[in-house]
């Protein structure tokens, strides 16, 4: 479940990266018509790639939260909260007011915005994850016999 979930969380960094520096800036480059005819096939796609991805995030960083709690996961589970608080809070109401034709370039600049602290975040819960994730593996390379077993 932990490689898996790893796998979840780099898969988000990398997409909201793109999202970040290509797709919102590139917005700028369509006309008014065109961003319409293309932004309403933009948000329907980028859900199905998204949101998947997001409840597996949740759910899973839940379920290891479950097994153990810990402070990394707390504050992972925190920022993963930021995350969609931002993300349904304020991406999506911007993104339907480019489906309205509201105000377009001043609401492209205010997703590029908004979407820096999901970067931040999702970078974030994926940089502590694999060090979380080296940190095991250095365990387990130099210390191969559980000390609890030997002391216990």
């Amino acid at each position: 479940m932990h490689t898996f979930l790893l796998s979840i969380d780099f898969g988000l960094v990398v997409l909201i990266w793109i999202v970040q520096l290509i797709i919102y800036p590139g917005f700028n480059y369509y006309d008014r018509a065109g961003l319409r005819k293309w932004h309403a096939k933009y948000t329907v796609m980028i859900t199905i790639i998204v949101l998947p991805l997001m409840v597996g995030q949740v759910v899973l960083h839940g379920l290891r939260l479950l097994e153990q709690v810990h402070v990394y996961g707390m504050i992972q589970a925190a920022m993963i909260t930021c995350v969609w608080g931002i993300t349904f809070l304020k991406a999506v109401p911007l993104h339907a007011r480019i489906d309205r034709d509201e105000q377009v370039s001043r609401v492209i600049i205010q997703l590029v915005r908004w979407n820096w602290p999901r970067t931040i975040l999702w970078s974030s819960v994926f940089i502590i994850h694999f060090i979380q994730k080296c940190d095991s593996y250095i365990v387990e390379l130099f210390c191969p016999v559980n000390i609890h077993h030997v002391t216990g």
